[in-house]
């Protein structure tokens, strides 16, 4: 732990944090194809569990379409495999090097199922703020408790710090709100 205390540290960890939730939404399915699907799934290849995209290419030739373009024809069938395992509702067609998976119609149960991942992507996001908060109130009390930093301005200090949390889980709330809307559209 550092010894002096940074606001524009601590701010940019929350910022990250909800840049981590906006990606971890992004592979949420919406109806639409969108190449950050794929992100999660994990190929067996050349012995080890690899990303998709460190395998092969992902496309979205149409709407309701992706392509996956294996770089290794040998890792055709394995890349299917994974893609139908990783529990996304895919149903990929394999032709030579290129995997065809249609985006089917989301049901009503199955987007209700989509909005509460969205809602536990977006409570492990505020955790995740609130962890960064404590360990700015940490130092602080730390800071204060070896005569660095007096009662004032580690109360001050406290009250940006606390801004900055209400800041972030309000933007966590504004786009789980956005994505909410857009997985229940029909």
């Amino acid at each position: 732990m550092s010894s002096t205390f940074d606001l524009a540290d601590i701010k940019r960890r929350m910022q990250a944090t909800i840049a981590a939730y906006k990606h971890d939404l992004a592979g949420l399915r919406t109806g639409r194809a969108s190449s950050n699907m794929l992100d999660a799934v994990q190929v067996d290849a050349y012995g080890s569990a690899m990303p998709l995209n460190q395998v092969a290419t992902v496309t979205v030739p149409e709407p309701r379409m992706l392509s996956v373009q294996v770089w290794d024809r040998s890792m055709a069938m394995a890349v299917d495999k994974a893609i139908r395992e990783a529990n996304l509702g895919l149903n990929p067609q394999t032709e030579g090097q290129i995997i065809r998976v249609r985006i089917p119609e989301l049901n009503e149960q199955r987007r209700k199922e989509m909005v509460k991942t969205a809602h536990k992507y977006a409570e492990d996001a505020r955790i995740a703020v609130r962890h960064v908060r404590r360990d700015g109130m940490d130092l602080l009390k730390k800071l204060e408790k070896d005569g660095k930093m007096s009662e004032d301005d580690v109360g001050r200090q406290s009250d940006q710090v606390q801004k900055a949390t209400d800041q972030s889980i309000v933007e966590i709330d504004q786009i789980l709100g956005v994505k909410e809307k857009e997985i229940m559209q029909v």
